[in-house]
């Protein structure tokens, strides 16, 4: 296995970790801690790709399991933030619904012996919920060094409002490229469906 794919399967390891320390609201600075394994998980997402290319070591293996990994680290992260009233069960679900229909699209490409790599849709929907985690994730830990008495916000609510319209609006944005990159996906893969 070359180091972009290890890179990839790294990222899916650190899942457990984030996930445990964004549910772990008994332990102090638990988004913290989560937000900085989230983040160095996000960041082989940036590195492995970059290798592989630079190093010409793009494989099949890679073109299926470096998008694969996106989901299980985005995926998780969402339903952690939906558990804990973080995000909107809705963006989530439409995400959610979004990538069973880009995965299975693949599968039906594979068996058609096809591989489809990640577009350019594909890329800004994963960044553009990659950064709206990760700035949820910052806001929330305000939040908590508010409650571990750390921090004072003046006009807390004022500013917990705030805060999750800044959250609703980045997961808003993420959900619609999530929303616009399948349409693409399904119309540029339209003929694996056509009858031969």
């Amino acid at each position: 296995m070359n180091l972009p794919n290890k890179l990839t399967m790294l990222r899916v390891a650190l899942v457990p970790f984030f996930v445990f320390f964004t549910m772990a609201d008994f332990i102090p600075h638990h988004l913290l801690i989560a937000g900085l394994i989230f983040g160095a998980a996000s960041y082989t997402d940036h590195l492995d790709g970059k290798i592989a290319r630079r190093d010409h070591l793009i494989t099949n293996f890679g073109k299926l399991m470096d998008p694969l990994a996106d989901k299980i680290m985005v995926m998780s992260a969402l339903v952690c933030f939906v558990a804990t009233g973080f995000t909107n069960v809705w963006f989530v679900l439409l995400i959610m619904v979004r990538e069973f229909a880009v995965t299975s699209i693949r599968l039906i490409a594979v068996e058609n012996g096809k591989v489809i790599a990640a577009n350019n849709w594909g890329k800004a929907k994963t960044v553009s919920q990659i950064v709206a985690i990760c700035v949820i994730f910052a806001l929330q830990y305000v939040l908590e060094l508010h409650a571990l008495g750390i921090l004072t916000l003046p006009a807390v609510e004022t500013v917990r409002a705030v805060f999750g319209w800044i959250g609703f609006a980045m997961m808003g944005i993420a959900a619609l490229l999530a929303a616009v990159s399948g349409v693409i996906y399904a119309k540029d893969s339209a003929a694996l469906f056509r009858d031969k």
